[in-house]
Protein backbone atom coordinates (compact mmCIF):
# COMPACT_ATOMS: atom_id res chain seq x y z
CA UNK A 1 0.00 0.00 0.00
CA UNK A 2 2.77 2.47 0.90
CA UNK A 3 6.00 2.57 -0.97
CA UNK A 4 9.13 4.64 -0.58
CA UNK A 5 9.74 7.04 -3.40
CA UNK A 6 13.15 6.71 -5.02
CA UNK A 7 13.11 10.14 -6.65
CA UNK A 8 15.42 11.88 -4.16
CA UNK A 9 17.40 8.83 -3.12
CA UNK A 10 21.12 8.77 -4.01
CA UNK A 11 22.34 6.05 -6.27
CA UNK A 12 21.08 4.81 -9.61
CA UNK A 13 17.98 6.35 -11.18
CA UNK A 14 14.74 4.42 -11.20
CA UNK A 15 15.16 3.61 -14.88
CA UNK A 16 18.76 2.40 -14.27
CA UNK A 17 17.73 -0.42 -11.90
CA UNK A 18 17.86 -3.00 -14.62
CA UNK A 19 21.48 -2.21 -15.49
CA UNK A 20 22.95 -1.26 -12.11
CA UNK A 21 22.92 -3.42 -9.01
CA UNK A 22 20.92 -2.08 -6.08
CA UNK A 23 23.04 -0.39 -3.40
CA UNK A 24 21.95 -0.33 0.22
CA UNK A 25 21.17 3.11 1.59
CA UNK A 26 24.02 4.61 3.57
CA UNK A 27 23.51 4.50 7.31
CA UNK A 28 24.05 7.68 9.28
CA UNK A 29 27.28 7.59 11.26
CA UNK A 30 25.51 8.37 14.53
CA UNK A 31 21.93 8.17 15.69
CA UNK A 32 19.94 11.40 15.51
CA UNK A 33 20.00 11.69 19.30
CA UNK A 34 23.82 11.90 19.37
CA UNK A 35 24.15 15.37 17.88
CA UNK A 36 26.83 17.64 19.29
CA UNK A 37 25.88 19.33 22.52
CA UNK A 38 24.25 22.70 22.05
CA UNK A 39 26.31 25.77 22.69
CA UNK A 40 26.19 26.91 26.31
CA UNK A 41 23.01 28.79 27.07
CA UNK A 42 23.39 32.53 26.96
CA UNK A 43 23.08 34.27 30.28
CA UNK A 44 19.47 35.37 30.66
CA UNK A 45 18.68 39.06 30.74
CA UNK A 46 18.12 40.56 34.18
CA UNK A 47 14.61 40.82 35.56
CA UNK A 48 13.64 44.49 35.54
CA UNK A 49 11.07 45.99 37.88
CA UNK A 50 9.96 49.20 36.18
CA UNK A 51 9.76 52.59 37.85
CA UNK A 52 5.96 52.50 38.18
CA UNK A 53 5.95 49.12 39.94
CA UNK A 54 5.46 48.61 43.69
CA UNK A 55 6.22 45.12 44.95
CA UNK A 56 5.21 44.11 48.47
CA UNK A 57 6.85 40.83 49.37
CA UNK A 58 10.16 39.03 49.10
CA UNK A 59 12.02 38.38 45.84
CA UNK A 60 14.38 35.44 45.36
CA UNK A 61 16.26 34.38 42.24
CA UNK A 62 19.56 32.86 41.17
CA UNK A 63 19.66 35.40 38.35
CA UNK A 64 20.02 39.16 38.13
CA UNK A 65 17.48 41.79 39.19
CA UNK A 66 17.37 45.46 38.30
CA UNK A 67 15.04 47.50 40.50
CA UNK A 68 13.72 50.78 39.13
CA UNK A 69 10.53 50.95 41.23
CA UNK A 70 9.86 50.22 44.89
CA UNK A 71 10.20 46.93 46.77
CA UNK A 72 8.89 46.51 50.31
CA UNK A 73 10.49 43.20 51.24
CA UNK A 74 13.73 41.25 51.19
CA UNK A 75 15.63 40.53 47.98
CA UNK A 76 18.04 37.69 47.26
CA UNK A 77 19.75 37.51 43.86
CA UNK A 78 23.05 36.93 42.06
CA UNK A 79 23.44 40.53 40.90
CA UNK A 80 21.17 43.23 42.28
CA UNK A 81 21.14 46.72 40.82
CA UNK A 82 19.08 49.35 42.59
CA UNK A 83 18.29 52.09 40.09
CA UNK A 84 18.69 55.79 40.79
CA UNK A 85 14.97 56.38 41.41
CA UNK A 86 14.37 53.06 43.16
CA UNK A 87 13.70 52.32 46.83
CA UNK A 88 14.16 48.99 48.60
CA UNK A 89 12.84 48.62 52.14
CA UNK A 90 14.16 45.32 53.40
CA UNK A 91 17.27 43.17 53.54
CA UNK A 92 19.31 42.82 50.36
CA UNK A 93 21.46 39.71 49.83
CA UNK A 94 23.40 39.22 46.59
CA UNK A 95 26.79 38.21 45.28
CA UNK A 96 27.10 41.66 43.69
CA UNK A 97 25.12 44.67 44.89
CA UNK A 98 25.17 48.01 43.07
CA UNK A 99 23.18 50.77 44.75
CA UNK A 100 22.35 53.86 42.74
CA UNK A 101 19.10 54.60 44.62
CA UNK A 102 17.83 54.09 48.16
CA UNK A 103 18.04 51.04 50.43
CA UNK A 104 16.52 51.03 53.91
CA UNK A 105 17.73 47.83 55.53
CA UNK A 106 20.75 45.57 55.78
CA UNK A 107 22.89 44.94 52.69
CA UNK A 108 24.87 41.69 52.40
CA UNK A 109 27.13 41.04 49.44
CA UNK A 110 30.43 39.67 48.28
CA UNK A 111 30.93 42.90 46.33
CA UNK A 112 28.97 46.00 47.37
CA UNK A 113 29.17 49.27 45.46
CA UNK A 114 27.51 52.52 46.50
CA UNK A 115 27.55 55.03 43.67
CA UNK A 116 27.50 58.79 44.14
CA UNK A 117 23.66 58.82 44.01
CA UNK A 118 23.21 56.03 46.60
CA UNK A 119 21.38 56.46 49.92
CA UNK A 120 21.73 53.52 52.31
CA UNK A 121 20.20 53.45 55.79
CA UNK A 122 21.33 50.20 57.37
CA UNK A 123 24.31 47.98 58.01
CA UNK A 124 26.49 46.68 55.19
CA UNK A 125 28.15 43.27 55.48
CA UNK A 126 30.58 42.66 52.62
CA UNK A 127 33.73 41.00 51.38
CA UNK A 128 34.72 43.99 49.24
CA UNK A 129 33.13 47.43 49.20
CA UNK A 130 33.39 50.59 47.14
CA UNK A 131 31.75 53.84 48.20
CA UNK A 132 31.88 56.69 45.71
CA UNK A 133 32.16 60.30 46.80
CA UNK A 134 28.69 61.77 47.30
CA UNK A 135 27.05 58.56 48.52
CA UNK A 136 24.98 58.87 51.71
CA UNK A 137 25.39 56.02 54.17
CA UNK A 138 24.06 55.68 57.73
CA UNK A 139 24.91 52.47 59.52
CA UNK A 140 27.85 50.23 60.20
CA UNK A 141 30.04 48.36 57.80
CA UNK A 142 31.48 44.94 58.51
CA UNK A 143 33.87 42.86 56.43
CA UNK A 144 33.36 39.10 56.38
CA UNK A 145 34.91 36.38 54.25
CA UNK A 146 31.42 34.90 53.75
CA UNK A 147 28.93 37.77 54.06
CA UNK A 148 26.13 35.75 52.49
CA UNK A 149 25.97 33.33 55.42
CA UNK A 150 23.46 34.06 58.14
CA UNK A 151 26.06 33.99 60.94
CA UNK A 152 27.56 37.26 62.11
CA UNK A 153 31.16 36.07 62.17
CA UNK A 154 33.71 37.39 64.63
CA UNK A 155 34.74 40.57 62.87
CA UNK A 156 34.53 43.91 64.63
CA UNK A 157 32.16 46.50 63.30
CA UNK A 158 33.51 49.75 61.99
CA UNK A 159 30.98 52.60 62.03
CA UNK A 160 30.98 54.90 59.03
CA UNK A 161 29.70 58.45 59.19
CA UNK A 162 27.55 59.88 56.43
CA UNK A 163 29.64 61.10 53.49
Amino acid sequence: MFSKSKINEPGPKANDTATAPAKPAAKPSAPASDFKAAAPKAKPAPSVLSSDLLVTGNLKTTGDIQIEGQVDGDIRAHLLTVGEGATVKGEVIADDVVVNGRVVGRVRGLKVRLTSTARVEGDIIHKTIAIESGAHFEGSVQRQDDPLSTGTGGKAKMPIAES
